[in-house]
């Protein structure tokens, strides 16, 4: 049996997956915690590598290895490899006031958007360069490269040597806002915008391609970011859409053209194997559920039954989610509401059930954005904690309209990046047919009065 890895470096810790090449059955696993907080130091990232690989029983016996990782962070380097400062992460927000700026300096989000297919948010890169630039001078002055957390394991897993030798991919490359998803190529007026200067960037690795190998001499694939890995273990192609209901709610979908979305709420992400990936974020999804089991005074199993006993549309009762604000829409200062009271809708199972269809219409309206922008779905892949619900499973098909396979809970970012290592190993156009075991299909009767009566109740709805 021919064995590859796949490692998952995620916020939260570092997983490793040891599959069979061949089929892609998980034979050996491993875990690693990481440490609390929105900045971290690479260091921490490379002991729990080091630590969940050990876990796995190690990785001298694979014959490739590659690595999804959380997107965006920011890993600035000197010229001697040395890191600067602790990485941002993603959901780090001190460079919010940067994302306005960097906006407005390029003339507004469709010169963004026309660009590199994304509009500056937060958490990406460039607006982290930015933030380091005006607040840190000194380390800023000692920059001489900026990598991605998943690049600066790869690096690490091939000897660290010269920066020459740093490489991503174009999935997490598309999240900097100085690569083109539109262009595949990277923009560097754009990079010296955010920085003020010209510094290294990795190398670009094609799909299927090697970055290189290590000391062991094991080929190293070009890694991904956590949803292109994630969509590449789950096995999705074109008109599949991935939808993750965790604490956040995640719409993907794998699309034939770029993204160019003005407005932001459509990121126009590339994905792991030369086609797109535009994505969407709601803040709002399982902990509305949590919220409401908790009001109701019920736990998560009874919130499902009550669901399941109340009429699909809920006789006319709205839940609108917003319960911490809201992104899509841009809504911030927004609170939820229960809309459309009478007396024969306000039962348990009538509120139950209209926080399960509330979540997934602010889902669905993430998925029209994403429709928008050239994506055509066929189904939907769930995923996420709250996947694993009966409600969400036989609500979601009413609710979006299309069928909604739920594949079993696993680690689907690590086993992403171990069907990467095999597509390298085996040196194929196509990344390997691996099998996603055992899923269940749900393709109930879409109730488009659903939606309707949402967008009604709505305080604004997405522009369109």
């Amino acid at each position: 049996m021919t064995l590859v890895a796949g490692i998952d470096s995620s916020t939260q810790s570092c997983k490793v997956v040891v599959c069979d090449a061949a089929t892609g059955v998980v034979v050996r696993r491993g875990r690693a915690p990481h440490p609390d907080g929105t900045s971290c130091p690479p260091s921490a990232w490379l002991d729990a590598m080091h630590a969940a690989i050990v876990d796995a029983g190690g990785i001298d016996d694979v014959a490739a290895v590659s690595v999804g990782g959380q997107q965006h962070g920011m890993v600035a380097l000197d010229a001697q490899g040395a890191v600067v400062r602790d990485a941002l992460l993603w959901n780090d927000t001190r460079s919010a006031a940067a994302a306005d700026d960097l906006i407005a300096e390029l003339g507004g989000g469709q010169a963004w958007a026309d660009a590199v297919g994304v509009v500056p948010v937060a958490s990406f890169t460039n607006t982290k360069l930015r933030w380091l630039r005006d607040s840190e001078p000194d380390n800023a002055a000692r920059v001489a490269a900026v990598c991605l957390p998943h690049d600066f394991l790869t690096w690490h897993l091939m000897g660290a040597g010269s920066l020459d030798a740093l490489t991503t991919d174009r999935s997490d490359a598309s999240g900097t806002g100085y690569w083109s998803s539109i262009t595949g190529e990277y923009v560097p007026s754009l990079l010296e915008l955010a920085f003020g200067r010209a510094i290294r960037v990795p190398r670009v690795i094609a799909p299927g391609a090697a970055a290189g190998v290590t000391r062991d001499g094991a080929l190293v694939g070009a890694g991904a970011g956590d949803n292109a890995a994630a969509a590449l273990g789950l096995g999705a192609a074109l008109g599949d859409v991935v939808m993750s209901i965790g604490t956040s709610g995640v719409v993907t979908a794998v699309a034939a053209v770029p993204s160019r979305d003005a407005t932001g709420i459509v990121a126009g992400f590339a994905d792991a194997t030369g086609n797109y990936l535009p994505l969407v974020c709601t803040l709002n999804a399982a902990r509305v559920l949590d919220a409401t089991a908790r009001m109701l005074g019920v736990t998560h199993a009874d919130l499902s039954d009550l669901a399941l006993g109340a009429p699909a549309g809920c006789d006319g009762l709205v839940f609108v989610p917003y319960l911490e604000g809201e992104r899509t829409p841009n809504l911030p200062d927004a609170t939820g509401a229960l809309h459309g009271m009478r007396l024969g809708n306000t039962t348990p199972g009538h509120v139950a059930r209209a926080a399960f269809e509330g979540v997934l219409c602010g889902l669905a309206d993430g998925l029209d954005a994403i429709i928008a922008q050239g994506a055509s779905p066929k189904r939907i892949i769930m995923t996420g904690g709250a996947a694993a619900s009966p409600a969400m499973q036989q609500i979601a098909p009413t609710v979006l309209g299309l069928p909604v396979v739920v594949p079993t809970p696993d680690e689907y970012v690590a086993i992403g990046a171990a069907r990467q290592a095999a597509w390298v190993l085996a040196g194929s156009a196509q990344p390997p047919a691996w099998s996603t075991g055992d899923v269940k299909v749900f393709d109930g009767a879409h109730v488009p009065g659903i939606r309707a009566r949402y967008a009604q109740a709505q305080p604004h709805t997405i522009p369109r």
